[in-house]
């Protein structure tokens, strides 16, 4: 691995993303970007693609190379760019993106900077079979030989990524920065129609499992209604579930929605029916504008967020009848006091991280 004077500090950190349409890897990177910058350190942002809804979240200041949207053109493209810039470290902003990483690794050696990976998913795959996860678990063992440090947003992440990893000394608690509070009562450019909404927001693909949360229209009342926020390659699957079952008037797919902030704090209540996750920021997001939560048991970082029973309940992800009951629950139980997001002091924690290890 490289290696650094002691007298450095991380005064230009690089990091990279496949495009920018709105998933929450991305928002949290550009959030984290926003505020390096604001604490007068360098960042570039290698991008394949900087169109996308995301497009108008980048940070004045911000650096951007191309990488083009052909997978090896890219990687090779962010070698070069490492070696024209010599960056003092790279920031892997989820463990989607760590193939990149160990590829920079090999491909550079001993000219790679320091690099930090945050762990954005779960490391185990509700979609992976027996013979997937079997390769999935070698390939995460792989990873303390490519990465300096790893960091997660849970304790409970950090401890079974950690072991998985092989990095159980390498590895930090950070959460992610909060996303700012909502300014006006407005819905952010998403208008909820009348009667209570169960509100979801993410993209629209098949780790989200929206299909699960539109199959349990008929069993709440006839005034609720769902709008998902989002936009991704499911959205024709789900517009034709939408239109077999005749819920054409009680399901919204408004799209992408820059702050979602204005229409959780309108909703009934915020819905998460994942397979799989790494700790949702959403959850966090609709407790602090007191919007109670369903989710399912997709991650342990679930439990520790939906902790308190009075904040919102977690069910098995194949528990239909447990997904309507407990919606049915929090559309007439009291809604909770506003819980404070975490992670005010984020982007200066990974500061400090950065500086040890250049």
């Amino acid at each position: 691995m490289a290696q650094r004077s002691a007298t450095m500090s991380a005064d230009h950190i690089l990091t990279f993303a496949q495009d920018l349409s709105g998933g929450g890897v991305e928002r949290a990177q550009l959030r984290l970007a926003a505020q390096w910058l604001g604490a007068g350190r360098r960042v570039t942002l290698a991008i394949g693609d900087s169109g996308g809804p995301l497009a108008a979240d980048l940070p004045a200041g911000l650096g951007l190379e191309p990488l083009g949207h052909r997978h090896y053109v890219a990687q090779r493209r962010l070698a070069a760019i490492t070696l024209r810039l010599r960056p003092d470290l790279i920031f892997c902003p989820g463990n989607h993106y760590t193939l990149v990483a160990a590829w920079l690794r090999w491909r550079l050696g001993d000219a790679c900077p320091p690099i930090v990976a945050k762990l954005s998913n779960a490391i185990d795959r509700a979609d992976h079979g027996r013979i997937m996860g079997a390769g999935h678990r070698l390939w995460l063992a792989q990873h303390g030989r490519f990465l300096d440090h790893l960091v997660a947003m849970t304790p409970a992440t950090a401890a079974l990524a950690a072991r998985a990893m092989r990095m159980e000394r390498r590895t930090s608690v950070i959460p992610n920065p909060p996303a700012p509070r909502a300014t006006d009562v407005g819905t952010g450019g998403a208008a909820l129609p009348p009667g209570r909404i169960v509100l979801g927001v993410g993209r629209l693909v098949p780790q989200k499992r929206w299909d699960r949360l539109i199959a349990a229209i008929p069993a709440l009342p006839d005034d609720v209604g769902v709008v998902i926020l989002g936009e991704g390659e499911l959205r024709p699957a789900l517009e034709r579930q939408v239109a077999a079952a005749g819920f054409a008037g009680r399901v919204h797919l408004p799209g992408h929605v820059g702050d979602p902030l204005p229409a959780m704090a309108a909703a009934a209540v915020l819905a998460l029916p994942s397979d799989y996750e790494g700790v949702p920021g959403v959850l966090r997001e609709a407790l602090s504008v007191g919007t109670p939560v369903v989710a399912t048991a997709s991650s342990p970082a679930v439990r520790e967020i939906v902790g308190d029973p009075r904040l919102g309940s977690v069910v098995a992800p194949e528990d239909a009848a447990g997904l309507a009951a407990a919606l049915n629950h929090w559309l007439v139980a009291p809604r909770p006091a506003p819980v404070p997001q975490p992670g005010g002091d984020s982007a200066a924690r990974y500061l400090r991280l950065f500086d040890t290890l250049v």
